[in-house]
């Protein structure tokens, strides 16, 4: 028994470690904020829940068709893998690029605005002067410290998320989660069901940002079965967390609301009304650090992927042009950030949401499960073949 027990423990190993990468990505700075669950799921009260849900479903079923269609076929890159999605419309995946690139300039404007907007309520820095610093320091960052800033981001995303989920615990239970959620279920019923599907969707939507960096680490599952396990297990633990995230918003969200800006980093503004100082000291550097250290590394991927570009060759040093790719990427992104941390999640995730609802979410839950089960019908095929 303890033999057949190790090796199901060494079998499910791979899946375990690919579904913690997804809950890592998913879970990082801009879901630790309370922005995103503010806006896309604690508006709508109880069935927030329900929404939430049904977006880890959603991304996670996007995720398991889309790392089996790269694996089965042995694909090596996220363009090979939109080609065989929209084949034969291959240049659909072009697309993908423009969603993908867009994305990117989101979330780097939302690191910048999520640590000004951190500044601002715990030291109440002015917020252009902390954007321009944040700016700065990323920069600086990103040049002469981006493998220091690599390694301490995964501690400080497990930092990030560990505070946080102290934070949602702590906070259900101090206030009257019960009431609350009866009170809301009394006065708005069924009525925001249709509504909480479709942010479901939006959500799904503008987490698929995350399917190249998912896919480049999941060569480590070689068969449908362990992607489905793997897929399964991060939609549980993804929706727990969120889950819990929603519950202590809603607790609060009486609170935070008649706050002047409490709804920018939700999370902060309830957490300093527990009475925890240092509990409230440790999160808000945590975030800052895990934002920023987020922002780095995207925008070192963005510069590896453009530095040896055509357009670019005629820049003889590569010091030069990484340092230029840098700084536009985040001009761009620091004059994004001066919209505010709400609106960009708001109407720039919001937007590219719906896109990815059209051309990334639904085709890979139709078209892409067709052309995966097709693919894998004969036994052969069974298990991926991986070089």
């Amino acid at each position: 028994r303890r033999k057949k027990m190790k090796k199901k423990l060494v079998r499910m190993s791979p899946a375990m470690s690919i579904a913690f990468v997804l809950f890592a990505s998913h879970a990082g700075g801009g879901f630790a904020t309370g922005n995103q669950a503010n806006t896309y799921f604690v508006k709508l009260g109880w069935s927030g829940l329900v929404s939430a849900v049904v977006a880890m479903v959603l991304l996670t079923w996007t995720l398991k068709e889309a790392i089996v269609m790269y694996n089965s076929r042995g694909l090596k890159s996220y363009k090979e893998l939109f080609e065989t999605l929209y084949h034969p419309f291959d240049k659909l995946e072009l697309v993908f690029e423009g969603f993908y690139y867009i994305m990117v300039v989101m979330v780097i404007a939302s690191t910048i605005s999520g640590s000004a907007s951190a500044l601002k309520e715990f030291f109440n820095f002015n917020y252009g002067l902390s954007v321009l610093g944040v700016s700065v320091l990323t920069l600086m960052l990103a040049i002469f410290g981006e493998r220091l800033v690599r390694n301490v981001g995964t501690l400080m995303g497990m930092v990030i998320l560990v505070t946080s989920v102290l934070i949602y615990l702590v906070g259900s239970f101090k206030g009257d989660l019960v009431g609350v959620l009866t009170s809301n279920f009394s006065k708005t019923g069924f009525s925001n069901l249709d509504k909480a599907i479709f942010n479901g969707f939006i959500y799904a939507g503008f987490q698929c940002v995350q399917i190249p960096s998912m896919i480049s680490c999941s060569r480590v599952l070689n068969s449908e079965r362990e992607v489905s396990k793997s897929m399964k297990l991060s939609c549980l633990i993804n929706s727990l967390a969120l889950g819990l995230s929603v519950l202590m918003l809603l607790v609060w969200r009486g609170y935070y609301t008649g706050l002047e800006g409490g709804e920018v980093i939700p999370t902060l503004t309830s957490t300093n009304a527990m009475g925890f100082k240092w509990m409230t000291a440790f999160y808000v550097i945590s975030l800052v650090l895990c934002l920023l250290s987020s922002g780095v590394s995207i925008i070192y991927g963005f510069v590896s992927r453009f530095e040896n570009s055509n357009a670019l060759r005629k820049v003889e040093s590569l010091e030069f042009r990484r340092f230029g790719l840098a700084v536009v990427i985040l001009v761009l992104s620091m004059a994004i950030s001066m919209a505010g941390l709400t609106n960009i999640i708001k109407y720039g995730y919001g937007y590219c949401g719906y896109i990815a609802i059209l051309f990334i979410v639904l085709p890979f839950a139709t078209v892409g499960y067709y052309k995966n089960k097709k693919y894998l019908q004969p036994e052969v095929r069974r298990e991926f073949v991986l070089d």
